[in-house]
């Protein structure tokens, strides 16, 4: 069974940033894995607070990216089709938003 999101995966947003998006979160996996080594390692309590300072920042500006993408293009284009499906990517960004501003 094919969802919306499967069967749009080409028509996404972010796709022209793809290989970008990508990129960054593989420096952000790094950047987990120098978190983990640092615990490993006993390393000072502030300096792996300054690091998930970092890591915290760096998925936040992915998330920021990927939601500016989304209202640029997915919304975008719900809107100008309007209806129910306009609202319905409206419901879904504001959705996203406060599952962001809670984190």
């Amino acid at each position: 069974m094919s969802t919306e999101s499967e069967s749009a995966a080409a028509t996404h947003g972010y796709i022209d940033d793809k290989t970008q998006y990508l990129q960054r979160m593989k420096r952000i996996e790094g950047q987990a894995r120098g978190i983990a080594k640092m615990i490993d390692e006993e390393k000072y309590c502030i300096d792996i607070l300054t690091q998930i300072s970092a890591l915290t920042r760096a998925v936040q500006g992915v998330a920021t990216g990927l939601l500016d993408d989304h209202l640029k293009h997915c919304v975008l284009d719900a809107a100008k089709l309007g209806d129910d499906a306009a609202l319905a990517k409206i419901q879904e960004a504001t959705d996203a938003i406060n599952r962001l501003v809670r984190s």
